[in-house]
């Protein structure tokens, strides 16, 4: 857990149905690191969502900062390796 500290912008791109995009948010909001939730059912966000993650069309993908984490699996893989705490802190 992260707490009161200066954090990271953390940018979360979503849809409604989708569990991955739960289960990353609930881990972010375990570690009490806000973000920005993009939904992207929206043809026009999804679009968006694509050209900045350089062709991915899976969600959730995730930012931070302007470090494009990727999806699920790899925030998780970062947390486990003691990799994300230090990110979300600026």
């Amino acid at each position: 857990m992260i707490g009161n500290l200066d954090m990271a912008k953390i940018e979360i791109f979503t849809t409604s149905s989708c569990p991955f995009c739960f289960a990353a948010k609930n881990l972010l909001d375990k570690k009490k690191a806000p973000y920005e939730e993009t939904e992207v059912s929206d043809p026009v966000k999804r679009a968006a969502m694509i050209e900045r993650t350089k062709g991915r069309r899976s969600v959730p993908q995730i930012f931070i900062d302007d470090f494009h984490v990727g999806g699920f699996d790899d925030l998780v893989e970062l947390d486990r390796a003691g990799k994300l705490d230090p990110l979300l802190v600026q």
